[in-house]
């Protein structure tokens, strides 16, 4: 699928950009990976979905301030990934990203 791979990713948060490690693989439409970043370390998903270049998942972020639900929105389009992630109570943040 056009959208697996591994990428390097960067969200925008309250605390300043954040970057990260993403990997995405799919089985049929369904899309599972995982996340490693400085705040949480490694965090495996699965369940997600696509649908052409558009991809969804969640994931729960086990933080110093708690757990955070995590829901991603996003979009592949060539070897760039961009969109959104609904932080729990730290509103929507923006995440963009290219493959590596």
């Amino acid at each position: 699928m056009a959208v697996d791979g591994n990428y390097n990713i960067e969200i925008d948060t309250p605390i300043g950009k954040q970057t990260a490690g993403l990997v995405l693989k799919t089985e049929g439409s369904t899309l599972s990976g995982s996340i490693d970043a400085r705040i949480g370390g490694v965090q495996e998903f699965s369940g997600g979905t696509v649908n052409c270049e558009d991809i969804i998942w969640n994931m729960v972020l086990e933080s110093p301030m708690g757990k955070i639900d995590l829901d991603y929105k996003c979009k592949v389009i060539g070897d760039e990934i961009t969109g959104e992630v609904k932080a729990g109570n730290f509103g929507t943040l923006t995440l963009k990203g290219k493959r590596v």
